[in-house]
């Protein structure tokens, strides 16, 4: 009786996994999405809208952390890449200095930061539906 075959490569990972790190991250882009239409609209002169601001900004942040814990189990338990962990890291440390910033009002440094928030929410979003395919089992 032969034994098994070595594996010649990093494993696949699971789906389920994938799939957490998808979902969250489409999320994630969504409700960055939803900001800058509504501060958009805010700045605009409808003020009335900076309470759904607000409330976006709060479901913005528990999503990219909730994109964080899946990027973690992307890399272990899934044998995936390192590096979705540490984008989803700086993605946090930036989502809630962005927090900060429109609470303290500073327009000139929080319009700028959403536009590198959303840059990097689309980056990941299409890694996980495009580069992810190769070495996982979707």
């Amino acid at each position: 009786m032969s034994s098994p075959p070595a594996p010649t490569g990093r494993a696949r990972v699971p789906a389920w996994i994938v799939w957490s790190l998808r979902v969250t991250a489409t999320l994630h882009l969504v409700t960055v999405l939803g900001q800058a239409v509504i501060g958009g609209m805010f700045v605009t002169g409808k003020v009335d809208l900076l309470a759904h601001h607000n409330l976006n900004a709060t479901v913005t942040t528990v999503l990219v952390g909730l994109q964080l814990i899946a990027a973690i189990t992307l890399w272990r338990p899934g044998r995936g890449p390192l590096w979705p962990l540490w984008v989803s890291a700086l993605q946090v440390v930036l989502v809630n200095a962005q927090v900060a910033l429109g609470l303290e009002r500073l327009v000139a440094m929080h319009i700028p930061l959403a536009m590198v928030i959303f840059g990097m929410a689309v980056s990941m979003t299409t890694w996980t539906w495009r580069g992810q395919r190769r070495g996982a089992a979707a």
